[in-house]
């Protein structure tokens, strides 16, 4: 039997999970009711799900086939017992392997805004990030505060156009305790007649943000996404820097040399020693931004291994969080795990691009064995 290997490659050894266990649920929301994701083609003849044939496909790419000739191939090799069984957890009778012009019209035709949402509400539930953290904070281990981190990023796709031949650049919503073993859990195409600003609420709208912190970096620090975040139940942390003038001047007018360090980390690697403090303080009454508990000033110098100084850069920023819930080591852990997001490259369009996010990249830490 097929088995699924989920688990983060940077902790604990991937556990073989029987597929049915992990696999089903995506089955279903790619073919159920409310939550199918449909496509183009007439109902009339259709005897290949379109549950059955995302499927398909997704394992076709995963197993390293590219083009749609390719994953034709493939899907054609795959046993009349495999089709079978599938077919029928889709719902449908039992029917040969599908063509590559019906691969081509479920792929190009399924609605990608949908398709984004059954992925990600696979991945978020198969990670276990769906439901709210439980439990106080703990300094000590990353990732066990109270609050799961939703780190918003966008990325310009390698190799994907749109029909006008412009790249298509997407924003994501990337949720889990850090960044390493984030999944996913919502996207959106950033057209060319916006930014990643406006799509920020369309994106963190797919979330429910209940126990769930947000970060993102200084393009997001604007009042709309504060008030949504805050209007479903979420916290923020983010970056100001001089694009927002106001805000910035505010906070850079604090008196940070007469705060304490509240917390300090220090790293060394690659010839290189790395030191991060934080300044955390009350926000003040007269802030220009909605929602603030806290405000903060991070600093992090580099230095040689002889204490020769390479580099030092100053931040400033805005917590919605009390000090009760974030303290001045969970905000700076948050701060460095939204820096330390990994490049990611979603190809959604054309369809090939659907089953590679369907089936969860490296990024997710969720592959399929066939």
């Amino acid at each position: 039997m097929a088995q699924c290997f989920t688990g983060s490659a940077d902790s604990v050894p991937a556990v073989p999970v029987p597929v049915l266990d992990v696999c089903g649920g995506l089955l279903e929301l790619f073919g159920g009711v409310p939550g199918r994701v449909p496509d183009g083609r007439s109902g009339q003849g259709r005897d290949h799900p379109t549950a059955a044939v995302l499927a398909l496909a997704a394992a076709a790419v995963v197993a390293g086939m590219k083009g749609y000739t390719a994953i034709t191939g493939w899907v054609a090799d795959v046993s009349a017992a495999v089709l079978a069984d599938l077919y029928l957890r889709a719902g449908a009778i039992p029917a040969g392997p599908p063509s590559k012009t019906t691969i081509w019209r479920v792929l190009t035709d399924a609605d990608p805004e949908v398709f984004d949402a059954a992925v990600g509400t696979w991945l978020m539930n198969v990670a276990g990030f769906a439901t709210p953290a439980a439990g106080g904070a703990d300094d000590g281990v990353p990732g066990c505060g109270a609050l799961m981190q939703v780190r918003l990023d966008g990325k310009a796709i390698r190799g994907a156009k749109d029909a006008d031949g412009g790249q298509i650049r997407l924003l994501a919503a990337l949720v889990g305790p850090d960044a390493a073993a984030s999944v996913v859990a919502a996207q959106a195409e950033v057209g060319k007649k916006t930014n990643e600003v406006p799509m920020a609420t369309a994106v963190l709208g797919q979330i429910d943000l209940e126990g769930k912190i947000v970060t993102a970096d200084a393009l997001h620090t604007v009042k709309a996404t504060a008030d949504h975040i805050h209007e479903h139940g979420g916290e923020f942390v983010l970056p100001v820097k001089e694009n927002r003038r106001a805000l910035f001047d505010a906070l850079d007018a604090l008196p940070w040399g007469q705060v304490p360090v509240a917390h300090t980390a220090t790293d060394k690697g690659h010839g290189r020693i790395t030191t991060r403090t934080i300044q955390v303080l009350p926000a003040p009454g007269n802030l220009p931004f909605p929602h603030v508990s806290q405000v903060f000033l991070i600093e992090r110098y580099v230095t040689g291994l002889r204490g020769e100084p390479v580099s030092a850069v100053a931040a400033l920023g805005v917590a919605s969080p009390e000090a009760e819930q974030a303290s001045p080591a969970d905000l700076a852990r948050y701060v460095r795990q939204q820096w330390s997001i990994e490049s990611l490259h979603w190809i959604r369009s054309p369809g090939t691009a659907l089953a590679v996010a369907s089936c969860g990249a490296d990024a997710t830490r969720v592959s399929f064995r066939c």
